[in-house]
């Protein structure tokens, strides 16, 4: 009988022990607040919403934008990004007028990433570990692994610590080397060396309000 007691003791220890390291792993996972760590977070959440959602997104590609907003904008550091976007002609511009562009630039962030979101079929995402990691910045590759034998797509996200909050937050991102950031500074200096960033506000306002759509097979 002693020899049973002490057995189910210790198959009940060893089960104890497997649960308390269990639950301590999910615990460190979860304060795992590095930029590969928010990546991988953002990504498993973002992907579970949508496969859980697909019924809504389909009857309403709209919808992608919700999840954006809730999944991943809490991550990006728009006004950071929009600085960049605007270069030069950013110190020429009033606190308002800097604040109403990135308002609309938030809102051009939802709709491109949800409208790129459509393209999205269960594809297996991997994140790598991080590159060229500083004290307040830090280089993010996620794979999208394509099916058909496909050559994968590299995307790097470029992640920069909040200096007002102290969280890591990400501020461009490169599609095949493409930088989303440069991409814009570009396209868009020639309307505000010649119209101004009230016209660039009022553009990016109208971007942002185009409806998500699949595309036509």
């Amino acid at each position: 009988m002693k020899v049973m007691l002490k057995v189910t003791f210790k198959t009940w220890l060893a089960k104890i022990f497997v649960l308390a390291t269990a639950l301590f792993a999910v615990q460190t996972a979860m304060a795992d607040d590095s930029p590969y760590g928010l990546t991988q977070q953002a990504a498993d959440k973002l992907f579970k919403d949508i496969t859980a959602n697909q019924a809504q997104i389909k009857q309403d590609p709209n919808y992608l934008k919700t999840l954006v907003r809730q999944d991943l904008m809490p991550y990006v550091h728009v006004n950071y990004a929009g600085s960049l976007v605007l270069g030069q002609y950013f110190k020429s511009t009033t606190p308002e007028q800097r604040e109403k562009f990135f308002s609309a630039f938030d809102q051009f962030i939802v709709q491109a990433y949800a409208q790129a979101l459509t393209m999205y079929n269960n594809q297996e995402i991997q994140v790598q570990p991080e590159q060229n990691a500083t004290d307040n910045q830090s280089s993010v590759r996620v794979k999208l692994l394509q099916k058909n034998g496909q050559a994968p797509l590299n995307l790097n996200f470029q992640w920069r610590k909040n200096s007002k909050s102290g969280k890591w937050q990400v501020y461009d991102m490169t599609a095949e080397g493409v930088s989303m950031v440069d991409t814009k500074k570009q396209e868009w200096s020639g309307i505000l060396r010649k119209d101004g960033i009230d016209a660039l506000t009022a553009q990016v306002q109208r971007a942002a309000a185009v409806p998500v759509t699949f595309s036509k097979k």
